[in-house]
């Protein structure tokens, strides 16, 4: 990655930023800068930008150039779980750590990669030999994902996502206390402070809708089941930051704890948000009377965490509703 500081000087004053940046950066298009400051890899200062900001003389920006990714995604023999596979789709338990897709910064290691190399009868997403990517989990978010193989398959998952036919469910571990059945209906859209952050109070938002379908109180942290009715990024993360209740382990959204009970001592060894996509139902999408559902375990990095918990109070817990 190429990283460039700039100064504006005096006569560059009062230009839009995309502008001052492409006469200084080489190699770039105006374009390609404003793909980089949507991508959060260009800022004034710590805060965040936007392309058409004005820039004034003194101002001092910063802009990372990631190392260009394959214009064709690779095939990379990379492990992964099969969950299920026919000649429309694939489902997989993504684990955590890994990418969905290539993107500057992560040409390969991803998902798409690993389906390129175990897929043998993909044919084709728009006129591509590539699988068809539906719906995304974060990079620190283990569990269900349905891919389509072809162009048709993709379109009707696509539609089903979009029309909220498929349901999906999650389990979190979050910090303090949270009741079963809240409901949060908070808008997302993007951080205008910080473009690699999602905010419930962004200027430009969508609607999002997620439930807490079950919750046990673990003295401290409660573990939850969350059904989300749409699918906006980060939004899980978002909604129980929002309510005060951040994923544990979290650290965008506010949840990591550097001093924690003696009983609660396990989630400081956790290296990514305690956050699982547990299942997934949609109806196979050339088989309009077959409706699919499946479910991945919790990866022992989560397990490990709630086992040590829970031996940790004797005598206080009964354990088993959550599993």
């Amino acid at each position: 990655m190429e990283q460039y500081t700039l100064t504006v000087e005096a006569e560059q004053a009062g230009c839009r930023l995309d502008q001052f940046v492409v006469s200084l950066v080489p190699g770039q298009s105006r374009s390609q800068i404003q793909r980089l400051i949507k991508d959060g890899h260009v800022t004034l200062g710590s805060r965040g930008v936007r392309p058409n900001l004005v820039v004034k003389a003194g101002d001092v920006v910063t802009v990372e150039v990631p190392d260009p990714s394959p214009a064709t995604p690779q095939p990379e023999e990379l492990p992964i779980e099969v969950l299920y596979e026919d000649a429309d789709l694939i489902v997989v338990n993504k684990p955590a750590g890994m990418v969905v897709h290539p993107a500057p910064g992560h040409a390969g290691g991803t998902l798409v990669n690993a389906l390129l190399h175990h897929v043998d009868d993909l044919s084709g997403i728009g006129g591509e030999l590539r699988p068809g990517i539906v719906h995304r989990l974060d990079k620190g978010t283990s569990g269900v994902m349905v891919v389509a193989k072809h162009d048709a398959a993709h379109q009707e998952l696509s539609r089903q996502f979009q029309d909220r036919e498929v349901e999906k469910e999650y389990v979190a571990l979050v910090w303090g206390e949270v009741r079963q059945g809240r409901r949060i209906e908070d808008e997302i859209g993007r951080d205008p402070n910080d473009r690699k952050k999602m905010s419930a109070r962004a200027r430009r938002s969508r609607t999002a809708v997620t439930r807490v379908t079950k919750a046990e109180f673990l003295r401290g942290v409660t573990y939850v089941h969350v059904a989300i009715y749409t699918g906006r990024t980060h939004q899980i993360r978002v909604h129980l930051s929002t309510i005060g209740h951040p994923v544990v382990s979290d650290a965008v959204y506010g949840g990591v704890r550097r001093h924690v009970p003696s009983h609660l001592r396990a989630v400081l060894g956790l290296e990514r948000p305690f956050l699982h996509a547990m299942r997934l139902a949609f109806t196979h999408p050339t088989e309009a009377d077959r409706r699919m559902e499946f479910t991945a375990p919790l990866p022992d990095d989560l397990q490990g965490v709630l086992d040590d918990i829970i031996a940790k109070m004797p005598g206080e817990y009964e354990w088993g509703a959550a599993d």
